[in-house]
């Protein structure tokens, strides 16, 4: 069987003419007919060359791997038990779902205080991030949890100001803190701006830190959907320009009278803008992390994706000696923009086998009983079944777990759902709930409540779509830990879950489910 879908997809907009009969090797159609005008990968790229690399269309959509790996978290199964009780006391008056606290406390003081245990990790320069950015901000400040603004938002701003090479003002990056922090409920949550090789040139983070305010700064190694830089599409042919000028990869050319006069002419309609690939070396890493506390920052976190075990251990060791708060693991298949498609379906380690790599690497050097930082994990986690498995995975190291794809959809299902109240063409698979935001949104009544009118009449329906989307999980989660009789997230532990196939289990040391409690049954039975 093959686990990739080859030379036809939805993410690129493509289809094989014999959908029914395909060659699984290939992908291609059993019988390629002379004649066909190419709506497969192969007949696309006979004309549209490196356009067809990116998933389609740019700008409102975001894409992951439809690739079927050998283990995922499917492939565990939760633990419930009858008896007893941690975080709570054992009384069936007591111990009832609604009293689980899913609080995170982490950093190196525990200063950050996440009201639920999970992040978006780093959305930044494409259009669905800047497009759905006041939903997200806004939705996850409420909802008190932590929102990433993801690389290059500077470099893109074509409004920021720069002097000798850095960043003195900025519009986009501005108003994203902005939103967020005026949004912010109790001390709850956190923005983080992360930087990558442009944005460390241009000092995004010591502008951020000094002139808006921020706590918390993330370094990137790289995501769960590609190995090379950021990446996104330009229709502005004057923007592309800037963005050259800003030292970015820029192809074509935009300076060149010859692609100039081709674009004017409409032979293509979009440039690349690329990011520069980050060389990692711990001398370069402790020196930026010191450079980064001595500007101001409080917590200084890293995210990396899903690179060879060796660069996995890299980042644990060097989160470990220089005391990063957060260390952030992206598992391979995960996407919210432009990453090319193939790269996105063919490379790097899947969640459950990095994080389980994670686990044993964080394992050995806390067994030495030197200084670990809080994780978080990701890779195409959407609900909270899937977020109780990745926090027991990596107990009891794990404080959050790392979502994008699901807040997006969320945020963006909110924003329809606001516009068609506003234009009063409400669908009738949601009419049925009403033709008001109060009606349609499950939390409206609570959140109004809290709030008070005017500030509620304030929050924009992506912003709703994404805390009831939160609010669910949060529901989810805690009825899920009850069963587990887990009151707390410090409770969670690997023996939460059991694997269901002896091939997760020997990649997890996770215990298949039916060894689990083999000492305790015996016990209990020789009794």
């Amino acid at each position: 069987m093959s686990l990739s879908r080859i030379n036809a997809s939805a993410a690129t907009l493509t289809k094989n003419r014999t959908e029914g009969s395909v060659v699984p090797a290939s992908g291609m159609c059993v019988t390629c007919v002379d004649g066909c005008v190419g709506m497969c990968e192969i007949g696309k790229s006979a004309y549209r060359g490196h356009e067809v690399i990116y998933p389609q269309p740019f700008g409102i959509i975001t894409a992951a791997s439809d690739k079927i790996y050998p283990v995922d978290y499917s492939h565990f199964s939760i633990m419930g038990t009858a008896v007893g009780a941690y975080g709570v006391d054992a009384d069936p008056d007591k111990a009832i779902f609604p009293a689980v606290n899913i609080e995170s406390r982490f950093g190196h003081d525990k200063g950050l205080k996440f009201r639920l245990p999970w992040i978006i990790p780093g959305i930044g320069s494409t259009n669905v991030a800047k497009n759905n950015w006041e939903g997200l901000a806004i939705g996850s400040a409420l909802a008190g949890t932590g929102l990433t603004i993801g690389e290059n938002v500077v470099g893109m701003d074509p409004q920021a100001t720069m002097k000798n090479g850095r960043v003195v003002d900025t519009v986009d990056l501005k108003q994203r803190v902005k939103l967020f922090k005026d949004n912010m409920r109790d001390g709850y949550g956190a923005v983080i701006v992360q930087a990558n090789v442009e944005d460390t040139r241009l000092g995004a983070q010591e502008y951020a830190i000094d002139k808006l305010g921020v706590r918390c700064v993330e370094l990137k190694w790289g995501q769960g959907a590609k190995d090379i830089g950021g990446e996104v599409k330009i229709i502005n042919l004057k923007k592309a320009q800037m963005l050259y000028e800003r030292g970015y990869i820029v192809l074509p050319n935009p300076t060149d009278p010859k692609v100039i006069e081709a674009f004017e002419r409409g032979a293509f309609k979009e440039f690349e803008r690329h990011s520069r690939v980050g060389m990692v070396s711990e001398e370069a890493f402790a020196r930026r992390v010191e450079e980064l506390r001595k500007a101001g920052a409080k917590y200084v976190f890293l995210k990396t994706g899903a690179y060879r075990p060796a660069d996995l251990a890299r980042a644990v060791a060097y989160s470990s000696k220089y005391k990063i708060d957060l260390l952030t693991v992206d598992g391979a298949g995960g996407g919210t923009g432009m990453s090319p498609w193939r790269m996105m379906n063919e490379w790097g380690i899947p969640p459950v086998e990095i994080h389980s790599l994670l686990y044993n690497y964080t394992k050995q050097l806390a067994d030495k009983g030197k200084y670990v930082p809080a994780l978080a994990v990701a890779g195409g986690i959407t609900f909270e079944d899937q977020i109780f498995k990745a926090l027991a995975l990596c107990a009891p190291f794990t404080r959050l777990v790392g979502m994008a794809r699901g807040p997006i959809a969320a945020a963006m299902v909110g924003k329809t759902i606001g516009r068609a109240i506003e234009n009063q063409r409400v669908p009738v698979y949601i009419e049925r709930f009403g033709n008001t935001k109060d009606e349609i949104f499950v939390t409206a009544t609570s959140l109004r409540a809290e709030l008070g009118d005017a500030e509620f009449e304030k929050i924009p329906a992506g912003a709703l779509g994404l805390y009831t989307y939160y609010e669910r999980l949060a529901q989810g989660l805690r009825q899920l830990m009850a069963g587990s009789r887990k009151f707390s997230i410090e409770h969670i532990a690997r023996d939460d879950i059991a694997a269901l196939t002896e091939e997760s289990a020997k990649i997890s040391g996770v215990k298949h489910v039916m060894d689990v409690d083999d000492a305790e049954v015996k016990k209990i039975l020789s009794s």
